[in-house]
């Protein structure tokens, strides 16, 4: 372990990382090795451009938004610290990890997941998934396989089905209630190291 501890030691804030993620030490050095890669330039900070790298998100219809999702609007870099805050949104839930009521929610958590992934489709960030917001993930999923047709009459469905309070969008509250039985840890999870 002695070459881990001194490399932790080259990473900035990693203990903090280590406790406020859930992530090990060698997920970490993992993780800064990734970012590292990613930071073409070696500024200690990303760009949305720098994860064009990242074969996954390339091709992945939504890639776009996932990458947005890392930055803070107005944010144009990332540093390593929030990098490994949006990426413990997908570390699969720890059942035996236990929390006090003044600690914040994990990110890894149920309810960390599902703001994740509702920030996804909410792009203009005003807290309700409007009926064009989920045409536009629709059409990026989906793309030339349906008509528009079918895509509006699916955003027509989803949007009935799930807005209780029938104001034509799907606030957060709303989009947490329809997915209630959806297992959002296992959709959501990717196994870091294993």
């Amino acid at each position: 372990m002695g070459s881990n501890s001194s490399s932790m030691n080259n990473i900035p804030n990693a203990e903090q990382l280590v406790q406020e993620t859930g992530f090990s030490a060698a997920h970490i050095l993992r993780l800064y090795e990734r970012f590292q890669f990613l930071d073409k330039d070696d500024t200690g900070q990303l760009r949305p451009e720098d994860f064009g790298a990242v074969r996954e998100l390339a091709m992945n219809p939504i890639g776009d938004r996932i990458i947005s999702a890392f930055f803070s609007p107005g944010q144009e870099t990332l540093d390593f610290a929030s990098f490994v805050r949006v990426l413990a949104h997908f570390r699969p839930a720890d059942s035996n990890r236990t929390r006090d009521g003044a600690q914040p929610e994990p990110a890894n958590s149920s309810m960390g997941k599902l703001k994740f992934a509702f920030q996804l489709y909410d792009q203009d960030r005003d807290g309700k998934i409007s009926r064009a917001e989920l045409l536009q993930v629709l059409r990026a999923m989906l793309g030339m396989q349906v008509t528009e047709e079918q895509l509006q009459s699916i955003a027509e469905r989803a949007i009935q089905e799930a807005d209780f309070d029938q104001d034509d969008a799907i606030s957060f509250d709303e989009f947490r209630k329809s997915l209630e039985k959806v297992n959002i840890d296992h959709k959501m999870s990717i196994r870091f190291l294993s």
